[in-house]
């Protein structure tokens, strides 16, 4: 059984926050919230999430929901 890994990537400059649950390919789409993206693999399964401009962010604390959309 492999270990189960989560990566946590923020660049200051760019003030842009990137969290994976799996490092397996996959491609980013949009959600409700525009500085939020989703990223999800293949078959529609979350692994990651990635928001853009944290530092700039007025909804404190940041909720939203990151929902498996069946195609």
């Amino acid at each position: 059984m492999g270990k189960k890994v989560i990566k946590i990537w923020y660049d200051k400059e760019g003030d842009y926050l990137e969290v994976l649950f799996d490092l397996k390919k996959g491609y980013f789409r949009e959600t409700k919230n525009d500085a939020v993206m989703e990223k999800v693999d293949e078959q529609g399964n979350i692994i990651g999430f990635s928001i853009l401009k944290v530092s700039s962010l007025k909804e404190k604390p940041l909720s939203i929901e990151l929902e498996r959309h069946v195609a």
